[in-house]
C-alpha cells in the first residue's frame, strides 16, 4: 500500500542556507531511491524558513528503508541545533 508524507520542517533563521543545502542534498539522493514514486520539496513565501516535503512512497518498507539512508541521517544530526521545533510529520492512506 503506498504511503503518502507531509513533513513540515522551520530552520532557524541564521541557518536557513545551511538547512536548505542539507534539504535540496535529501532530494537529489532520495529520488534515486526504488521505493521513491514522488519526492518534492517547498519553501514559505512568506516564511522563508518553512520547508514543507511531499511525498508518495510504494511501500511502508520503502519509506522505513529511506529513513536509514546515510543522507536522512545527516538532516538528523543537524535537526536539534537548527531547526526551530521538531519537524512536523503526517503520514496517510488514500482511503
Amino acid at each position: 500500500m503506498k504511503i503518502y508524507l507531509t513533513a513540515v520542517i522551520k530552520s532557524k533563521e541564521q541557518y536557513q542556507p545551511e538547512v536548505l543545502e542539507v534539504l535540496q542534498n535529501m532530494v537529489k539522493e532520495t529520488r534515486k531511491e526504488e521505493a521513491c514514486e514522488l519526492y518534492s520539496l517547498h519553501q514559505g513565501i512568506e516564511n522563508k524558513n518553512q520547508f514543507i516535503f511531499y511525498e508518495i512512497w510504494k511501500s511502508e518498507e520503502g519509506l522505513a528503508q529511506h529513513n536509514q539512508q546515510p543522507y536522512i541521517q545527516a538532516f538528523g544530526a543537524i535537526a536539534e541545533k537548527k531547526l526551530q521545533e521538531k519537524p512536523q510529520i503526517y503520514t496517510s492512506y488514500i482511503l
